[in-house]
Formats: C-alpha cells, sequence, structure tokens
C-alpha cells in the first residue's frame, strides 16, 4: 500500500529522494531542515552532477521516486539547461547542480544555520 503524501514527513521524503539520487551516483547530498528558517518549505535537498545530462537524469530519478511516494511535483525548473534543476514539491525543495553551479550559488553557506538531515547510505550535510 503506497502512503499518502501527509502520512510521510519531509525529512522522510527527503531521505527516499537521496536514494533514488543516489542511485544515479549524485554526488555531495547535503538535506537541511530549513523549517525554522523559511515559510515556503521544510527541507532543502541539494545534489550535485557531473554533466547537464546527469544533472537532468537525477531530477528525473527524483521525480519519479516522488509520484511513486504518492506526491507529483509542483514546479519543476531548470530541466531544458540542466545546470541547475529545482524541483518544487511544497515541503521539500531539490536544488540539483552542475559542480560549478553549485559552487557559484552556493547553497550550503546560504543556509548554513539549517540543521542537517542525516541521509541513507551515510550521507549527510556533514559530507
Amino acid at each position: 500500500m503506497t502512503e499518502s503524501p501527509a502520512d510521510i514527513t519531509a525529512q522522510e521524503r527527503v531521505r527516499i529522494l537521496a536514494e533514488a539520487a543516489l542511485e544515479l551516483k549524485a554526488q555531495k547530498p547535503v538535506a537541511l531542515n530549513v523549517r525554522e528558517l523559511t515559510s515556503f518549505a521544510d527541507a532543502f535537498l541539494i545534489l550535485t552532477g557531473t554533466s547537464n545530462r546527469h544533472v537532468r537524469s537525477i531530477a528525473d530519478a527524483v521525480i519519479q521516486a516522488s509520484k511513486k511516494s504518492g506526491q507529483k511535483p509542483l514546479g519543476v525548473e531548470g530541466e531544458d539547461e540542466g545546470r541547475w534543476v529545482l524541483i518544487d514539491l511544497g515541503d521539500v525543495v531539490v536544488h540539483i547542480f552542475l559542480g560549478e553551479t553549485r559552487e557559484y550559488y552556493d547553497l550550503d553557506r546560504l543556509w548554513e544555520d539549517a540543521p542537517s538531515i542525516e541521509l541513507p547510505s551515510g550521507g549527510d550535510a556533514a559530507a
């Protein structure tokens, strides 16, 4: 039986999405609990791909995992270029970057006050 989106917390959703991304060899996974810092999301998942094609593939896997868990994205931006794909799932926002784009925007530093969310396979925000 598939759980409804209301049955899954943002932290559980982040872990499910991270697993899907890590299966496709997403790099530098960072998950942040931003619930106390912003009103538009409870968590961010930040990932890096090695090429435009890799970024798009990771985004596709994240979208499929989200749909499988019962939640369709509210919006997806940046898939055409594949430099920074943003997937808005309401309570969770997923950012998938090319390495140099991630370094330029440096969301990790911008949201450094947010507590880390532990990820599967030993990955976490401190990694």
